[in-house]
This record gives structure tokens, C-alpha cells and sequence, in this order.
């Protein structure tokens, strides 16, 4: 059984992100963009600087990213 998805915010997804090899392109607005250093393949992704990220839209990061809820959680 997978565990629910967390509330976090834009902040602290990406320094979660960050954890994972991922690093900050550029911003436009509230929207930061992200690629991975070491892996070109990896889909770079953005990042909302709310307060509390959607849960649909936390669950698309993480299925780009390829990061499951259990290493998110473990890197909060």
C-alpha cells in the first residue's frame, strides 16, 4: 500500500528535489524549473512556489521525476 502524499510546499519540494540530483534552471513568476545534473533522459520539470502544492500536480512531478512518495518522504 502506498502512504498518502504529503503537503509541502514549492520550497520544500525543490530542496527535496535538489536531494535527488535535481538543480534549479530558471525562473519565470512563481515557477521554477528544474533539470537533473547527471541524467540528460530525466524529465526536467516545473515547480510551483505555492504555499501547498495540488496533489494532482505533486503527483505528476514525482511520476517525472521518478521519485516515489517513500523517498519523498524520507528526504522531508
Amino acid at each position: 500500500m502506498t502512504p498518502k502524499l504529503p503537503v509541502v510546499s514549492g520550497e520544500d519540494l525543490i530542496r527535496a528535489l535538489e536531494k535527488f540530483g535535481y538543480a534549479r534552471a530558471r525562473q519565470k513568476g512563481s515557477h521554477v524549473r528544474l533539470y537533473h545534473l547527471t541524467d540528460p533522459q530525466r524529465t526536467p520539470v516545473t515547480v510551483p512556489l505555492h504555499a501547498e502544492i495540488a496533489f494532482g500536480t505533486l503527483k505528476r512531478i514525482l511520476r517525472d521525476t521518478r521519485v516515489t512518495v517513500e523517498e519523498l518522504i524520507s528526504v522531508l
